[in-house]
């Protein structure tokens, strides 16, 4: 007796968006539940008759190889038998394939007496019509193109004891049939294999964009057509996920993460507030190699809120200084829901606690009036210094004189940069006041009101590491911006941030090897190079060396006395001008210059270097001007309060150490299995046979364990409700923020950046809005 079989919804559309499902349905009077569907997702992997023909069949998460041997006859028909459903499925996918059609599962049918399935009827994608309805509803976009027009090719199994047998089989089609390098395209022909998607997870957290992952899937798969996926499955399988992180909750999510580096790091610590709705508010973690930099180079830091590096908006706020091989590393880091006093007090407070209560002694930061006052409050005695280049991006307050005055800015920029004294500072501000007119402009007296924080002049005695700017800060900002984008979730951008922090600590392990490994090439017959070379990192022996090997180009002159100290002026050979003064003490050891370049910087200047060699004193560098942190031995100091940590080591039985050492193997012996189809056919039985012996080892020791892991139990459970009972109630998301295509930038632009262009002025007509090689008046 016939049965009319209800429409199936079309699912193979070029122009809709989706992964590819397999609607099953079953015949009326047969009740199916939901657990008696049947949901098969495969791809066959070879299309060759007389070869296995293996499709990946997708159940959930995991996918699993079925392999079919094809008969020798490549086309179906009716009485085929095979031995399991997935056969006939694999057998039929293959065949539309070849023949240059997509398939899909229509209906299935089960048995009324045991619900066991006993009929199964695969069509082609373009069988059936779209619904009416379907038609009829609004659309926000295009409705898509039709893809089903009523094709009448099918072929139906029936169990038929412990055997499928083909029921039916209609070979023809009413439409053109694509060859079988194009059927590849087909929705019903894709799919992202297990492997693939490993890689494709491990390339997107990477920050690879989706179709630089496609890239390397068509060099890993021998071409594109080869893939076996496009860009949209890509993205609807990272979506995918992502949809999945959001249903268990970001916030919630991050929290657990924070509780399992502490766990498994005890130097690692965080601070996480909530508001009174139980959403997440700011927060705040470093890892033990962030607090023990701290203790060995936290002299000076710098602190910038410009970048945005998640979906939420909330700034990223690291803390940063400079090691002893010159690189920029990391304090800690925070993201904070707003740039308000109270959030950087909060976090100020937070940060000197993880830091065990030590201040920095000068902190750089850029213009912030809400900055300013957390860090007089939270670290009065600590010196603030103002980001110089932030100060100076203003240049709409004093347009109309760079335009006016082309010497202006030469002047302004010697007076703020070359000044060397706060005596001459003050000389040439004066003078520019009153040379251009500018001694009632309120922003430059607002800027010389403050002074003391961002002149160089006054700031060349205050130790600062040679660091005048943020730009540590920002380039942190650059280094993080290829691990992370205006989409990442603050869950994800921890775990980037630690990849990140690992590729900066491994560049200092560089230079750390560098340094002891190899030997400095000497450019001056003074004994004092030699011992710099041995006591300073390569990059610091190289600054002094630079300074050493420049003094031959000086020349010092005793221009008095102060008490029992003696004065000299130091030139250039070549120039009277700047004449630098460096005062020598009694015991001639000691000097200071009025550079001020050791003050600032921790290292010698030329000039004192100069006078020393005039005095046959460059011998050995002198034990004060030795600053530990430019040493090879600057880290060498143990620090009782927090347990050392070179991040995640893996240990030699970790499993990915395990997996890495096999994938090395694997890859050789792909290489050789590549080389002839006699190789390949052996190394596949071989992985075949393998492969199942480690799946009855699997079974046997998931036996074994069951009863482990019953009696920890207990335990776990014990576990999960301390770690719950640390907040009462689900740490909420923070409420997103909703954008409209591309952000333009992560980071929050500096007022000079984001001011309008300037517009083109035509020379002939001198109208704006257009040059003069295309002027109106010039082609009349």
């Amino acid at each position: 007796m016939s049965r009319n079989y209800p429409e199936v919804e079309d699912v193979s559309s070029d122009a809709e968006i989706g992964v590819e499902q397999n609607d099953m349905n079953v015949g009326v009077g047969d009740c199916v539940n939901e657990g008696d569907e049947v949901n098969v997702e495969e791809r066959d992997q070879a299309v060759e008759d007389g070869v296995n023909v293996e499709v990946e069949v997708e159940d959930g998460d995991e996918v699993n190889k079925i392999s079919s041997s094809s008969s020798s006859l490549i086309e179906p028909f009716v009485g085929k038998e095979f031995d399991e459903v997935e056969d006939a499925q694999a057998f039929y996918k293959a065949y539309a394939r070849r023949t240059g059609f997509a398939m899909r599962t229509n209906h299935t049918r089960l048995s009324k007496d045991d619900r066991k399935l006993i009929l199964v009827e695969y069509v082609c994608s373009r069988e059936g019509f779209r619904r009416e309805s379907r038609k009829q509803i609004e659309r926000r976009i295009p409705e898509p193109a039709e893809t089903k027009i009523g094709c009448k090719a099918t072929m139906c199994i029936k169990k038929d004891c412990q055997k499928w047998t083909v029921c039916k089989f209609i070979r023809e089609h009413n439409h053109e049939l694509l060859t079988p390098r194009s059927t590849s395209l087909f929705r019903g022909h894709r799919g992202v294999t297990r492997v693939q998607k490993k890689l494709i997870l491990t390339l997107n957290e990477s920050g690879v964009p989706t179709r630089k992952i496609m890239s390397v899937l068509s060099k890993e798969s021998g071409g594109d057509f080869n893939v076996g996926c496009i860009g949209k499955d890509v993205e609807n399988f990272l979506g995918n996920k992502r949809r999945k992180l959001f249903e268990e909750g970001d916030a919630q999510r991050l929290y657990a993460y924070f509780l399992d580096r502490q766990c498994k790091e005890p130097g690692f610590v965080y601070s996480m507030q909530v508001d009174e709705n139980g959403c997440m508010g700011s927060c705040f973690w470093a890892d033990a190699r962030s607090s023990a930099a701290y203790q060995y180079f936290g002299d000076v830091v710098t602190f910038d809120a410009t970048y945005l590096t998640n979906i939420y908006k909330m700034p990223f706020v690291p803390f940063s200084g400079v090691n002893h091989h010159h690189q920029t590393i990391m304090f800690g880091c925070a993201l904070l829901v707003n740039e308000t006093a109270e959030s950087y007090i909060w976090l100020l407070r937070t940060w000197q606690e993880a830091m065990l209560g030590r201040a920095p002694s000068t902190i750089i930061t850029d213009d912030d009036k809400a900055m300013a006052k957390a860090i007089s409050e939270v670290l009065p005695n600590t010196t603030h210094r103002l980001c110089l280049w932030h100060i100076l991006q203003f240049p709409e307050h004093l347009a109309h004189v760079y335009n006016k005055f082309s010497d202006f800015q030469k002047e302004f920029h010697h007076c703020i940069h070359e000044t060397i004294t706060v005596d001459e500072f003050e000389q040439e501000w004066s003078s520019i006041l009153a040379k251009y007119g500018l001694v009632d402009n309120d922003w430059l007296q607002n800027l010389y009101n403050r002074r003391d924080k961002w002149v160089p002049a006054y700031l060349r005695t205050t130790f600062c590491a040679g660091m005048s700017t943020t730009q540590r800060s920002e380039s942190m900002n650059k280094f993080f911006k290829d691990y992370v984008r205006s989409s990442t979730m603050v869950s994800d951008f921890v775990h980037q941030y630690e990849k990140a922090l690992d590729a900066r600590y491994f560049k200092e392990k560089e230079k750390d090897v560098r340094t002891k490994s190899t030997r400095a090439i000497m450019k001056t017959l003074w004994k004092i190079e030699k011992d710099a070379a041995s006591i300073y990192t390569r990059k610091s022996f190289m600054i002094f060396q630079d300074e050493l090997f420049n003094s031959q180009r000086y020349i010092p002159t005793k221009v008095g006395k102060d008490g029992e100290s003696k004065i000299y002026g130091v030139t250039r050979n070549d120039k009277e001008y700047p004449i630098y003064q460096v005062t020598l003490d009694s015991g001639e050891v000691k000097a200071i210059c009025t550079c001020h370049m050791f003050e600032f910087v921790g290292i010698l200047c030329r000039h004192i270097l100069c006078v020393l060699g005039k005095k046959s004193k460059l011998d050995l560098l002198p034990h004060h001007y030795i600053l530990e942190r430019w040493t090879i031995n600057a880290k060498s100091r143990t620090i009782l309060d927090i347990p050392t940590s070179d991040g995640h080591v893996m240990r030699q039985d970790d499993p990915m150490l395990r997996k890495s050492k096999l994938m090395m193997q694997f890859y050789d012996i792909a290489e050789l299995g590549s080389q002839s189809i006699q190789k390949c056919q052996h190394l596949s039985l071989a992985l075949d046979k393998v492969h199942k012996e480690f799946l009855s080892m699997e079974q046997v020791e998931g036996e074994k364990n069951l009863e482990d892991e019953n009696m920890s139990l207990n335990d776990s459970q014990m576990f999960k409700s301390q770690v719950v009972s640390n907040f009462s109630q689900v740490l909420q998301d923070p409420p997103r923020v909703a954008t409209k295509g591309r952000p333009k930038s992560l980071r929050a632009k500096n007022p000079k950046e984001t001011q309008t262009a300037k517009k083109r002025r035509c020379s002939i007509c001198k109208i704006e809005g257009h040059a003069k090689n295309n002027c109106p008046s010039v082609r009349l």
